[in-house]
């Protein structure tokens, strides 16, 4: 048996870091994770508990393949529980395929940072188990190793998800400023060309009333004209 653990900060707030954890997939830095299902969701005592079928690819040495065979996608089980009010998301993942010769149980945690509630503290711990099979500790050794790397790669892609999601604010907000400009400008526009109709209005009821004005006093002058 092999245990690996470890702890990471992210400088982002634990709310940011839980909505880029489920965003987490696809991303460029983990291509092997090919997919991501939804079993089962529910909110159970205002925690959203979630089962997720993950599919992805595992690359084996042919040694290896020789000892427990071959999957062109490898499966796994993880089962996460959120908890908004204490501010901490668990995810517990465990292998199917392969479960025969190899166990590995990985336990992902998300909680403020215990001095700084500004960031987030990730913790890790994975527990791999080979049996049956020659070379057991050294495919340990091997998936320990791998599941470092990954974890790696797990955290960067992490960043890159906050990245997205602040462009995306970002590009809500531009939009939301011009759909606001253009608002203005057509408010504008409208108030122009009300003002525009409404002095053309008040210019055409002047004239009108210049020229009636002036035909009352024709007509008074002929009618004087007449008398006399």
């Amino acid at each position: 048996m092999k245990i690996w653990t470890s702890e990471h900060t992210f400088n982002h707030p634990w709310e940011t870091v839980a909505q880029a954890a489920w965003r987490k997939y696809p991303n460029p830095m983990n291509p092997a994770v090919i997919g991501i299902d939804v079993v089962d969701r529910k909110v159970v005592n205002g925690n959203l508990i979630t089962h997720r079928l993950v599919s992805s690819k595992w690359f084996f040495p042919r040694w290896a393949q020789a000892l427990i065979g071959t999957a062109k996608i490898c499966y796994a089980s993880e089962k996460s529980v959120v908890n908004p009010n204490e501010r901490e998301m668990t995810l517990k993942t465990t292998n199917l395929t392969f479960c025969h010769y190899i166990a590995v149980d990985e336990s992902v945690k998300y909680t403020p940072h215990p001095t700084d509630s500004s960031k987030t503290l990730l913790t890790q711990e994975a527990v791999v188990t080979v049996q049956g099979v020659p070379l057991s500790s050294y495919m340990e050794d091997l998936l320990a190793n791998k599941i470092s790397l990954n974890a790696g790669k797990g955290r960067q892609a992490i960043e890159w998800v906050i990245g997205k999601l602040d462009s995306e604010i970002k590009e809500l907000a531009n939009s939301a400023c011009k759909s606001t400009d253009e608002l203005l400008s057509q408010t504008k526009k409208s108030i122009d060309d009300i003002t525009s109709t409404a002095r053309k209005s008040m210019d055409d009821i002047s004239t009108k009333a210049k020229r009636s004005l002036d035909d009352i006093e024709k007509l008074t002058k002929t009618n004087a004209n007449q008398r006399s």
